[in-house]
């Protein structure tokens, strides 16, 4: 069921950008990139541009059909979180291996050994992966909620905290052009 949720959310967000930017199933995107949280040999969190292994696959589904989806995996307990406005979550570490899909709000993540940082806006582009579990990542990160309005997330655990098959574009958060790939 959570993972049914979350799957009808991105189809909501995916099938309102396509509408508003294009008719042309041309510019339907083959793969998924996603901003992710890391980590490197140090035990340091870092930011990753990730492209997924898994493509895009055309839908056949009622409802859906000629829509794409692209498979995250299985899910375990997902959450739906309300975060108040201006929040400071403070230093720390993903519990499990999760996605987190911002709804509504803004998401700021930096790191303590880092100037690089990421803004996650919620909507159509609001989806990170969050892999930097304290067994991983020495101090994890910050994310701070600078909105003065309350930002909505779901957190999605992965299964077994199996990390995605995918490729790493490049060091830093994906920049707008490339989660539009």
């Amino acid at each position: 069921m959570p993972l049914l949720l979350l799957y009808m959310l991105l189809q909501l967000q995916w099938l309102l950008q396509v509408t508003a930017s294009t008719s042309s199933p041309d510019a339907m995107p083959q793969t998924l990139n996603i901003t992710a949280i890391a980590t490197n040999a140090q035990k340091e969190s870092i930011l990753e541009c990730w492209q997924l292994d898994n493509p895009f696959v055309a839908s056949t589904a009622s409802g859906t059909s000629g829509a794409v989806f692209a498979q995250l995996g299985k899910a375990g307990a997902t959450s739906y979180g309300i975060i108040p406005a201006d929040f400071d979550g403070g230093l720390h570490n993903a519990p499990v291996v999760q996605w987190v899909a911002f709804l509504a709000g803004e998401a700021v993540i930096s790191l303590p050994n880092s100037t690089q940082e990421a803004r996650v806006q919620g909507g159509r582009h609001g989806l990170i992966l969050a892999t930097d579990t304290a067994n991983v990542s020495s101090l994890g990160h910050i994310t701070k909620y600078p909105k003065k309005q309350e930002t909505v997330a779901i957190q999605i655990p992965i299964a077994d905290n199996k990390i995605p098959s995918h490729d790493v574009l490049h060091s830093g958060a994906c920049k707008l052009r490339e989660e539009d790939n």
